[in-house]
């Protein structure tokens, strides 16, 4: 299979990459700063290029068959400015699947299930910027027609693979506080083989 990887430089888009070569997938990573990808195999080719440039992000995406996306949101609005630039890309290319990375908070919150975590008293975060920011996306993949899965972490510390976790659809599991950055890399990338939570939002926690 090829897989394009957006956000490979990043904490969960790394071990994302191992996975996929681990398996003897292809694997292409768009990256601005390709020499922060330190990783040498046969099977990965880095591209640098920009997520914000709608040619670079074209460019990369042909020939693809799967689109993982760990970017986050850097203090910015590159995560939702360069949605539409992906969506479009994958639409050209025919490419339908779509895993992306989002946060816990644009789950539905239990205590007000009309609302989102981040919007509810469920939230102990303190500005919402990030949140908001993933939802313009969640909105935006909600609105195409490509088989999307959002997989949303809790507090993401580095930790350790434990290879044991809870997973729920449009939730969080209850009572759940965090989950490692190996695990949710681990968890995002089964969802390449799976349709289980296609166009839907799963929240994973211990």
């Amino acid at each position: 299979m090829r897989i394009i990887i957006l956000g490979g430089t990043g904490r969960v888009g790394s071990h994302i990459i191992r996975h996929a070569l681990r398996d003897g997938h292809h694997v292409t990573v768009l990256a601005r700063s390709p020499e922060k990808v330190h990783i040498n195999d046969e099977h990965l080719t880095v591209i640098q290029g920009d997520v914000l440039s709608q040619e670079a992000v074209a460019r990369a995406m042909h020939g693809m068959d799967v689109v993982i996306s760990a970017l986050n949101t850097d203090g910015g609005t590159t995560l939702s400015e360069s949605m539409p630039l992906i969506i479009e890309a994958m639409e050209t290319a025919g490419i339908e699947r779509i895993i992306t990375i989002g946060t816990a908070g644009i789950l539905q919150s239990r205590v007000t299930p009309e609302v989102l975590r981040y919007q509810s008293s469920e939230s102990k975060r303190k500005t919402t910027r990030a949140a908001e920011e993933h939802e313009k996306v969640y909105n935006l993949l909600k609105q195409s027609n490509l088989d999307w899965t959002i997989v949303c972490p809790t507090y993401l510390p580095d930790g350790e693979r434990l290879g044991n976790y809870r997973t729920e659809t449009d939730f969080l599991p209850e009572g759940g506080s965090k989950i490692s950055v190996p695990d949710t890399a681990e968890f995002a990338y089964s969802q390449i083989e799976s349709s289980e939570h296609t166009r839907k939002r799963v929240g994973i926690a211990y």
